[in-house]
């Protein structure tokens, strides 16, 4: 089981209500420093996701941890007749559903409040499921996943999109300064919730990678498990499907 970080750590709140008001307090901040803590390079990482779930030809899909919603809009062109953003935080939602307006995709796209762990749709619901950058967020991850399981349609495709640690020198020692001082710092300084991108940090230290997290899709019934390693280890793109 991943351990179960807080991003506020003295407080008596479950992990799923802190990530709420977390995301809450940094929606506003959010795109544009997620570009700048990743040097721009998470738009080509979430570029790849679309590619491999647009080979499958899905009609529906589901992002869940959609945050602002930049990849379910990144799925308009795929020829899916149905996106559905599904986010706990009602802040990340509101700036998506801006943005789902300005390019007149309300009868494309839906942007949902809801738990990764309670989905609310019916068994079999989707051709295609995605995670980008959320999956550690998830408070019981075998709990979400095996909720994802079970609204993936059989033959249907799931993609998580996740920070991984490299293990090659000396992308490794790069990673760990970057995220331990710098990442941090940068949060601090850029962003109203001075706790949130120290937990971003931590969360992503500690979270299962690779064959890690892969052996945990498969005991939750995925199938064709297998790990994609991008830019030198520091994320990975793990796709699966259900039988």
């Amino acid at each position: 089981m991943a351990a179960s970080i807080k991003p506020y750590k003295n407080s008596e709140q479950s992990k799923k209500d802190q990530i709420r008001r977390m995301f809450d307090n940094i929606s506003c901040d959010y795109d544009q420093l997620n570009r700048v803590i990743s040097f721009g390079i998470d738009n080509a990482w979430r570029k790849k996701v679309i590619e491999w779930v647009s080979r499958t030809n899905p009609k529906s899909i589901l992002d869940v941890a959609t945050g602002t919603g930049d990849l379910a809009l990144m799925f308009k062109n795929s020829g899916a007749e149905k996106i559905v953003g599904l986010d706990l935080s009602p802040g990340m939602l509101e700036i998506g559903r801006k943005k789902v307006i300005s390019e007149g995709l309300t009868s494309l796209i839906d942007m949902v409040v809801g738990d990764s762990e309670q989905l609310p749709f019916e068994d079999n619901t989707f051709d295609a499921i995605t995670v980008s950058f959320g999956i550690r967020n998830f408070e019981d991850l075998e709990l979400g996943l095996s909720e994802i399981r079970r609204v993936l349609r059989p033959g249907g495709i799931f993609v998580i999109l996740e920070t991984s640690v490299p293990t090659k020198f000396p992308y490794k020692q790069g990673y760990k300064i970057y995220t331990q001082t710098l990442l941090p710092t940068i949060g601090r300084i850029f962003s109203k919730d001075k706790v949130a991108y120290q937990y971003l940090s931590d969360s992503a230290a500690v979270f299962p990678y690779g064959e890690a997290l892969n052996n945990i899709l498969r005991k939750v019934g995925f199938t064709n498990v297998v790990a994609h390693p991008q830019t030198f280890g520091v994320a990975t793109i793990y796709t699966a499907g259900k039988s």
